[in-house]
């Protein structure tokens, strides 16, 4: 695939990023899909394998590796070689429903898998498949494509995430007729609302949203299944119902002074923004707003970073990231073998920003909040925290001390908490009686069927919060089983 000497001669190179101070000034995205001549190049980087690991989409030690979608990536990579953008763009689409949501704010577990990247920088197949699908839509071969028959039959689809898109747009095109319920506004789930725009632009959501629409997917936006809408309505009116409500009960900090006015969870921040950056009808309370106050974050992955990148654009005073962990290494270590994930450490976009601004890394590591404390008003107005050392002790479990001597009184005025999830929103769970197992429906991998008979499960909603990637690969699993049971054969992939 590609030019066979390709990897020998050119160098990986990166999109292009727009300047990390000027883009603070607004909300567009920070980067720019490559030029043609580079993409060739890109492209022909992919160096013909024989086994490519870049798709086989398994988990090792707990780590994505490779594509869980499949995507057929040496394929598009030589097509784009060739030139040859129209046939790049069929391969492309034959296993991801979603390339221009991948293409963007996927962590590329593909390339962490590449065999290129045993000893060099690997194959830019990120930067390549967001500039493929963009390209699709620009040159105007992606139409509305919309099912010659009908079966008769109807799907109900609970959550417009990645994942209850994906088994929308499966169901859709083998015939049934679907309708997708969404408690927010707007159609999207966590893509409108969970990442911000400088990640992922909303008319992009929305250009997908109106395309499913002219397909023949209706969208029902403002309605709360459980509240508005009963259960047994559904099940009542639809020939089944796949639940999609992602997982989005937020793990929470059990300290002194967690009630305190100015403490926030991460996403209600990030939604509210984002709300209030496409003029919504949100609630004046459910806008939080950073400009000139000192923010602290705590939770060192994306969804902090999302945060930090966030007050940057409200023109916070300051803005720091609590993170458990150590800092990552330049380079794998011998127990993060290629190839698994490479747990390696990375300038991402926001802290890319925030240097700019600061003149240094805002993130802290090994540190551990042991209160917050407010003032007269009950309002937070500083953190005290402590270093911690990680070790592991003889099972090979990390464990964590505190380093005497390291406490440090941080001056605060939003706490944003970015700790992760615990699992799926249990009301809509209950209005159907479906069974749950860690705070995650009960629905086996490869059925995805509940203990309720026609009701179905899939994406972070059934095992935990987890990747773009991995909630389209559920989607449209999930489809091919309710085909299956509605049909008694299938005839998607």
């Amino acid at each position: 695939m590609g030019k066979k000497t390709g990897f020998m001669e050119y160098v990986r190179e990166e999109e292009q990023k727009r300047n990390p101070l000027s883009r603070q000034n607004d909300w567009k995205e920070y980067s720019q899909r490559f030029s043609e001549d580079t993409l060739k190049k890109q492209g022909a980087r992919c160096m013909d394998c024989g086994t490519p690991f870049c798709h086989m989409g398994l988990e090792l030690n707990g780590l994505t590796s490779g594509c869980p979608i499949n995507n057929l990536i040496p394929e598009w990579n030589d097509l784009v070689y060739r030139g040859r953008w129209k046939e790049a763009l069929d391969r492309l689409l034959l296993t991801n429903n979603f390339p221009e949501f991948t293409g963007r704010v996927c962590p590329a577990p593909c390339e962490g898998s590449c065999t290129v990247a045993i000893s060099d920088p690997a194959v830019a197949i990120k930067g390549i498949e967001r500039a493929i699908i963009d390209k699709g839509f620009e040159e105007g071969w992606i139409t509305p494509r919309i099912p010659k028959d009908r079966t008769g039959k109807k799907v109900a689809i609970v959550g417009s995430g990645p994942a209850g898109l994906a088994c929308a747009d499966q169901l859709n095109q083998a015939g049934h007729t679907v309708t997708v319920y969404e408690r927010e506004d707007r159609a999207g789930g966590l893509l409108m609302y969970g990442i911000p725009n400088m990640k992922l632009e909303k008319d992009v959501v929305e250009r997908r949203i109106n395309l499913l629409s002219e397909e023949g997917i209706e969208f029902i936006t403002s309605t709360e299944v459980g509240r508005d809408v009963d259960a047994e309505t559904l099940q009542a009116e639809y020939d089944a119902v796949v639940l999609c409500t992602g997982a989005q009960k937020h793990r929470d900090l059990s300290i002194e002074g967690r009630e305190l006015k100015g403490v926030h969870f991460a996403m209600d921040y990030l939604t509210g923004a984002t709300k209030n950056l496409l003029d919504s009808e949100s609630e004046a309370d459910e806008y939080i707003v950073a400009e000139g106050k000192n923010v602290i974050v705590i939770g060192g992955g994306d969804t902090g970073a999302d945060c930090v990148a966030t007050a940057l654009r409200q023109k916070c005073k300051s803005v720091v990231q609590f993170g458990k962990h150590p800092q990552l290494p330049e380079s794998r270590t011998d127990d993060n073998p290629w190839p698994e994930y490479p747990l390696v450490f990375s300038l991402d976009y926001a802290y890319e920003e925030a240097a700019a601004k600061y003149g240094k890394d805002i993130r802290e590591y090994c540190i551990q909040t042991k209160k917050i404390v407010g003032d007269e008003n009950g309002r937070v107005k500083e953190l005290h925290t402590i270093q911690m050392e990680k070790t592991f002790d003889d099972n090979g479990r990390a464990v964590f001390h505190e380093i005497p001597g390291t406490e440090k009184v941080w001056p605060c005025d939003h706490v944003f908490i970015a700790i992760g999830f615990e699992g799926a929103e249990h009301p809509v769970l209950e209005a159907f009686g479906v069974k749950t197992k860690q705070n995650k429906v009960d629905a086996p991998y490869g059925t995805y069927t509940t203990n309720v008979e026609g009701v179905f499960a899939a994406g972070d909603a059934r095992r935990g919060q987890s990747l773009i990637v991995w909630a389209i690969h559920e989607g449209r699993e999930a489809a091919r089983e309710v085909d299956r049971f509605l049909m008694g054969s299938t005839v998607l992939p």
